[in-house]
């Protein structure tokens, strides 16, 4: 297998938000397909897509969301270690905020994983990636 360069290793993703009945943000996080750790939608460049689409397209096929992104530049990037083949890849996640606008009743990976609306800082608590708990903390709040 060819070694992946470090172009190779961006990642594209959406932070879903909402508002609740209280007027206070939500985030909706959603598990990954190995190890069931709460993560956000995120995924590889797609050919033909602006990394905000790719984003959209990842919440759809990962969570049912749809909605709009908010702006065409990422609110922030994170880095976290991708198994891959069983060697660590270090990834750079270009982050996009995405305003909700509904859950669809179905959707590609319904099945593959468990979606849930968190409190902020509750979000923020749940996912292992230091960098992206900033991101929660600091757009979603």
């Amino acid at each position: 297998m060819p070694k992946l360069k470090a172009r190779d290793a961006t990642q594209f993703a959406a932070l879903p938000c909402r508002l609740n009945d209280e007027g206070k943000r939500e985030v909706m996080l959603l598990t990954s397909r190995g190890t069931g750790r709460w993560i956000i939608p995120k995924g590889w460049p797609i050919k033909g897509l602006k990394p905000r689409q790719v984003a959209a397209q990842e919440a759809y096929e990962e969570a049912g969301l749809v909605g709009r992104v908010a702006s065409k530049t990422p609110v922030g990037v994170f880095h976290y270690a991708k198994q891959i083949n069983s060697a660590p890849l270090l990834c750079q996640v270009h982050v996009y905020l995405m305003w909700v606008d509904q859950q669809l009743d179905d959707w590609p990976e319904k099945h593959q994983r468990e979606t849930r609306w968190f409190e902020v800082a509750e979000a923020a608590a749940q996912v292992n990636e230091g960098g992206l708990a900033e991101i929660i903390l600091r757009m979603a709040a």
